[in-house]
């Protein structure tokens, strides 16, 4: 049985409800501080991937970048301003990469 939805688990509604969101194919890499005591972390968005899959992106470009983050709704964050490694790592692994918000490199 399925805790969420009470349905068994072969006919789960809350798993058919969390389908990948729509993207258009461009991941955007950006470095936000907001709400986060001053501290930078790079977010990572766009990508059309299930949770799973996710989860696993995150801990390669956390590895990559040899800092701690997290996967928040369907969002990876990288502690610390790695943007511009972390699209030479996506570029170099054939994802279309786009740098989002005002900061340059």
């Amino acid at each position: 049985m399925c805790p969420a939805c009470r349905q068994p688990v072969s006919a789960c509604l809350c798993r058919q409800a969390r389908v990948v969101p729509p993207a258009d194919g461009i991941v955007r890499v950006s470095c936000e501080t907001k709400g986060r005591g001053g501290k930078s972390v790079t977010v990572v968005r766009g990508l059309p991937l299930d949770a799973p899959a996710l989860i696993q992106l995150g801990k390669q470009l956390r590895s990559a970048c040899g800092s701690g983050g997290t996967v928040k709704e369907g969002v990876i964050e990288v502690q610390g301003d790695h943007s511009v490694l972390v699209i030479a790592w996506l570029e170099k692994h054939g994802w279309t990469v786009k740098r989002a918000g005002g900061k340059a490199a």
